[in-house]
């Protein structure tokens, strides 16, 4: 499996866990998008600090090769994956009362 395939399961998992699993729809919420337009500034110039000192490297044979400001397509889909897993457990756990105290 290359990370093409690996970046795009976790997208599909992670939108499907949101509207199916957990049932919280963060995908139909301003404030989801609002966060993610935040977050997404700092995954790019992340990923542009580590490939500009070639601290990472892709291998083109593992991406399909679509760059958004020097990150790879699958970083930008992995990203939104993890966040979108991340909001959507702390709205399902939040409903079942579970807290750290």
């Amino acid at each position: 499996m290359i990370y093409s395939d690996i970046a795009i399961t976790a997208f599909a998992i992670a939108v499907m866990a949101d509207l199916f699993l957990f049932k919280t729809s963060m995908l139909t919420r301003p404030a989801f998008w609002t966060s993610y337009a935040i977050i997404l500034p700092f995954q790019f110039l992340t990923n542009w600090w580590l490939t500009s000192r070639n601290i990472v490297m892709y291998n083109p044979d593992a991406i399909v090769g679509l760059r958004f400001f020097s990150a790879p397509a699958e970083d930008v889909l992995f990203g939104f994956a993890l966040v979108l897993s991340v909001m959507a457990l702390w709205e399902f756990w939040g409903r079942r009362g579970i807290q750290r105290h």
